[in-house]
């Protein structure tokens, strides 16, 4: 499959939005999600797992219930980290078997709702675990469930997003816990799955397929204890993406085929392998473009301001030096530019210093007007959006066959969305 959005597809699709005035006087900035991309993306997710696996894809990536119901025709499920994720989901047309249940803060309404209705749920905990035994007697339980397991591989480049350290917030301590992990497996009959994740984007291939065979050798283990009954096996998510342009994604067939070398009985009938790809599903579909709106000229730093900033791009704001994106321009029917180019800092609309996309970085010199396209946002963007200055949410359109049909994904947020927000 192709690996990114090329230059050519953004300025043909940019063009077409130009044309049927979806950029305007009131929308200055329009949100964009490649939905051929998509589909591509989940085809070759399902081609090398199982054909039993449960794919739920992260809503925590992407929320929009439009999205959500484009997933679930291509046959995924989907994986909630909050109630409201799971009203999401339900509401989006996804069903009991479709729906994995995380969070490392589950009240007991929260289990009770998804333990009636039947979803699978992951403790997070051996006190979670204690809670969902005092209550699944009460029903007739139709969940399966599985207990989270920090198998304490170490952390990856990106600290904010490792859950796989000595020290985690998240699952149960591998090395410090085995032997009360195995008595909970043994003594609680309900207990059928595991799980695990080590983080998001900055772990390796092999850091990934490290962290998923020490807690499979830990099953495989005790297994025999507990007569098989441990048979669902969620792997969760973190397959890193490419941000940068000459970069390229780590290959899911190579994950795979480690996986599989590594852990073999995961892809027998011994196992129900589940996925949690949020940002390996969404990140490179989605575009932004932005219209500039001034240019401030000073003797050592040329700024551009546009219509987005940390309000949807939190992570690139405030730790730039962890997260990236690429930044290309258009003029203002949506070309490229090809002029000479100038060092500019791209600054979004907030009304403080740190809301700086870009610093010192080369573009073809800017007019009012043009139009910057910030690449590769279709995960952990709009679904981190802040409320800092009550900014309205952009027009958010997918497209299918470069621009030739586009489905409205969220309207613009209007002066009194934002009111009855805050009232």
């Amino acid at each position: 499959m192709k690996k990114r959005i090329n230059d050519d597809t953004v300025t043909t699709v940019l063009g077409k939005a130009i044309k049927n005035k979806l950029l305007n006087d009131d929308n200055s900035s329009l949100i964009l999600y490649d939905l051929d991309y998509l589909t591509e993306r989940i085809k070759n997710l399902k081609k090398f797992f199982p054909p039993t696996a449960l794919h739920a894809v992260a809503i925590k990536s992407n929320p929009l219930p439009v999205i959500l119901e484009y997933l679930k025709k291509l046959n995924v499920g989907a994986e909630a980290a909050t109630l409201p994720e799971v009203y999401l989901a339900e509401s989006s047309g996804y069903t009991s078997e479709d729906i994995v249940f995380d969070s490392p803060a589950k009240t007991h309404k929260d289990i009770e709702y998804v333990l009636k209705r039947g979803y699978h749920i992951n403790a997070d905990s051996i006190n979670e675990l204690e809670r969902i035994d005092s209550l699944i007697t009460d029903f007739d339980i139709k969940s399966t469930a599985g207990l989270r397991i920090n198998p304490q591989t170490g952390k990856g480049n990106i600290h904010m997003t490792s859950t796989a350290g000595q020290y985690s917030k998240l699952g149960v301590p591998l090395d410090e816990k085995k032997t009360l992990i195995k008595e909970y497996y043994v003594k609680y009959k309900w207990l059928n799955g595991v799980h695990l994740h080590i983080g998001s984007q900055g772990y390796s291939v092999d850091q990934l397929v490290e962290g998923i065979k020490k807690v499979y050798d830990f099953i495989e283990e005790i297994n025999p204890a507990t007569d098989y009954r441990i048979k669902i096996f969620d792997i969760g998510g973190g397959l890193p993406v490419a941000y940068e342009k000459n970069q390229e994604d780590p290959s899911i067939q190579e994950f795979a085929n480690k996986l599989q070398r590594n852990c073999p009985h995961l892809f027998t009938d011994k196992y129900k392998i589940i996925t949690e790809y949020g940002r390996y599903i969404h990140a490179n579909t989605g575009w932004i473009v932005s219209r500039v709106e001034y240019i401030k000229k000073s003797k050592d730093i040329n700024t551009v301001i546009i219509h987005v900033g940390s309000d949807l791009l939190m992570r690139r704001c405030y730790f730039p030096e962890q997260w990236h994106h690429e930044i290309s321009v258009r003029d203002k029917q949506g070309r490229e530019k090809n002029n000479k180019p100038v060092t500019y800092t791209v600054v979004g609309p907030l009304c403080f210093q740190g809301d700086i996309i870009a610093q010192d970085i080369e573009l073809p010199e800017l007019e009012e007007g043009d139009y910057v396209i910030i690449h590769d946002t279709g995960a952990y963007t709009l679904s981190m959006w802040n409320r800092h200055l009550s900014r309205q949410i952009p027009l958010t359109m997918g497209y299918f066959n470069e621009g030739n049909r586009f489905l409205p994904v969220k309207e613009k947020e209007s002066l009194e969305d934002i009111y009855n927000f805050w009232k």
